[in-house]
């Protein structure tokens, strides 16, 4: 299958040879960099955006796709892949090419302001203005220490709920205390033909109200809570039949077809941490006017930033992204006074989006 193909349809670019001229190169998929898409976009500011990933939506398509998110703007409630959805729609208008499942292994300073990046699969583009958006960098999900959970893996075992649907009528484990084991309790149950929660004590990461709501579930018989740690897998060809849960009573069996372990996300910055820019605690130190980082022209929005007062939240990131855009446009269109114009009132800036 092509690339082209494999993305539905996305425009990308995975090919060797002369470097993509660009005028920005925006490296992330997620809401945050989809959405730095847009600001750009309304500045003429054409993007490529590159992600390791294989589809745009960052942490939110990849592990949680359906899981409601309440606090964006204007958006009572909307799931990872709706908000992915329509920022891919926003975007539409700017055409930016995609470069999935690629990796930005350098990046050098040349001549002229310009940058040179290159990808793991010799992917190279010349541009003035970059962008990291990156989130926490790349992230895999933390596998138990169980034996034999490969071969369950991507069958039985699922590090993230792509789809509700795949759980309904099954027997459901889920193991873990914080939010996204409690999260995925409560929205899994009703679906479930039984659901069990495994934690090693009786005391919860998450939010104490989803804990209260769980504790009212198994009050009620609906769903079971057992304290221990799962030690052992019971199936076979990849198909999950049981668990062992080692508990203070002894070993206890539980059967089920689905198992979901929220052991937390390993984060590594990856070829990031090579690229000169100075870092604190893995994450890139960036100002609060243009949210640049320590080079010049390179910009840093979304989770992988910090400053002082920084809150990690998804519209935190877009507040970055549209502060950041105004800066590039002075590096993309040097000596070129910038109006600052209302999508509201603005017939260029309507024309642009296909909307006068």
């Amino acid at each position: 299958m092509s690339a082209e193909g494999a993305m539905g349809g996305l425009p990308m670019n995975g090919s060797t040879g002369a470097p993509i001229e660009t005028d920005a190169v925006i490296i992330g998929a997620g809401p945050v960099g989809l959405f730095a898409v847009f600001e750009l976009g309304l500045l003429d500011i054409k993007a490529h955006v590159i992600d390791i990933l294989d589809k745009p939506g960052g942490q939110c398509a990849e592990l949680y796709p359906e899981k409601p998110i309440y606090d964006i703007p204007g958006l009572p409630v909307v799931t990872g892949q709706e908000l992915t959805d329509r920022l891919m729609q926003q975007i539409k208008p700017f055409a930016p090419t995609f470069h999935l499942g690629q990796r930005v292994d350098a990046l050098e300073r040349q001549g002229g302001g310009r940058f040179r990046l290159v990808t793991d699969t010799g992917t190279a583009f010349m541009t003035k203005v970059v962008v990291v958006a990156a989130g926490g960098g790349s992230f895999t999900p933390k596998r138990p220490p169980l034996a034999g959970i490969e071969a369950y893996e991507g069958k039985s075992v699922f590090y993230a709920v792509r789809r509700i649907e795949d759980f309904r009528g099954k027997d459901v484990l889920i193991v873990g205390g914080g939010d996204s084991a409690l999260d995925w309790v409560l929205n899994l149950q009703p679906v479930a033909k039984r659901l069990t929660l495994v934690h090693r004590r009786d005391e919860f990461r998450g939010a104490p109200h989803s804990v209260e709501k769980m504790r009212m579930l198994v009050a009620g018989k609906q769903m079971d809570l057992r304290i221990g740690q799962v030690s052992a897998l019971h199936g076979e060809n990849g198909i999950l039949m049981g668990a062992t849960v080692r508990a203070k009573e002894g070993d206890v069996r539980i059967e089920c077809s689905r198992l979901l372990p929220f052991f937390g996300l390993t984060m590594k910055l990856g070829p990031v941490a090579n690229w000169g820019l100075n870092l604190n605690e893995n994450l890139i130190p960036v100002d609060t006017a243009k949210f640049e980082t320590s080079e010049a022209g390179i910009f840093a929005v979304g989770d992988i930033n910090t400053y002082p007062g920084k809150l990690k939240l998804i519209l935190s990131g877009f507040h970055e992204a549209a502060l950041m855009a105004q800066a590039a446009y002075h590096i993309v269109y040097p000596g070129k006074k910038l109006l600052f114009q209302y999508t509201t009132s603005s017939s260029s800036l309507q024309r642009k989006l296909g909307v006068s």
